[in-house]
């Protein structure tokens, strides 16, 4: 961890993860600093990217989603030119929130929002299938969800 943040600086980033809607005279009163210097912190946060965004989180299933799926892609193997067109192409489709490359049998993984399981269906051929390369889908499809958070841990854990 860079030697620049100290303890104070993480219980800022800790605040505003769990709240981003507090002011910086709440910020500063939770962390036992005047407003001016935590204001100060916060800009010197986001100027060196600790603070990528502060956004609102939105209740999926308010707004009719009631399926969240964890689709595994399989791939041919792309061109870097092919490759830039299905990252283009993911990032286009509002429905798919998150994309990982992975090791393994599988070449990718997308986490996909759905209201239903014959939506789903229909976004499998008429959306996942024609992107480039992509030549097989394995959907893993939740039940319930246990956890789900936006918050980094401020350190790594110590096992040993």
């Amino acid at each position: 961890m860079p030697a620049e943040i100290d303890a104070i600086d993480m219980k800022i980033l800790e605040l505003m993860q769990r709240d981003a809607s507090l002011s910086t005279a709440e910020l500063a009163e939770r962390v036992g600093l005047s407003q001016s210097p935590c204001w100060r912190r916060i800009q010197r946060l986001r100027e060196e990217g600790y603070i990528k965004a502060q956004v609102v989180i939105v209740d999926r299933e308010k707004l009719g989603f009631k399926m969240q799926i964890f689709a595994q892609v399989k791939m041919t193997t792309l061109s870097d030119e092919d490759r830039a067109k299905f990252h283009k192409a993911i990032n286009d489709i509002p429905e798919i929130l998150e994309c990982y490359t992975v090791f393994g049998e599988m070449d990718a993984m997308l986490k996909i929002l759905a209201p239903d399981v014959i939506w789903y269906q229909d976004f499998i051929f008429s959306t996942l299938l024609k992107l480039p390369g992509v030549v097989d889908v394995r959907s893993i499809v939740t039940l319930t969800e246990s956890k789900s958070t936006t918050a980094i841990p401020m350190r790594a854990r110590k096992f040993r």
